[in-house]
């Protein structure tokens, strides 16, 4: 799965490049995010504009990344579309992800000024 990474002041920023997080690329798209885990990053913002689509796998892999982060790491969601956000709330994961409108305001949540 094709994601682009950006830092800011400690911060990952992952933006998906795919419109969808689903069985064929859910395998790939966790490698990615843990492997930034593993190298040491605690505080991600996953941003999900393109993102039109996730089924059951895209979103275990995103649970996944939050699980690896610990208690000491942090994972906002931003550009969230209304498809997916009703996949967070049917699920109730709107009331365990940090979800914010824009990836201003998700940096703003992790204590970055853009």
């Amino acid at each position: 799965m094709n994601v682009e990474f950006a830092e800011h002041n400690g911060v990952l920023v992952a933006f998906v490049l795919a419109d969808q997080i689903d069985a064929s690329s859910a395998g790939s798209f966790r490698e990615n995010i843990l492997g930034k885990i593993e190298n040491g990053h605690k505080r991600i913002v996953l941003d999900l504009t393109k993102v039109d689509f996730i089924d059951s796998s895209g979103l275990g892999a995103i649970i996944s990344a939050l699980k690896h982060l610990g208690e000491d790491g942090e994972l906002a969601i931003c550009g969230v579309n209304e498809p997916v956000m009703s996949l967070f709330r049917l699920t109730r994961m709107n009331r365990i992800f940090n979800i914010f409108n824009t990836q201003e305001e998700a940096l703003a949540a992790l204590g970055v000024q853009k």
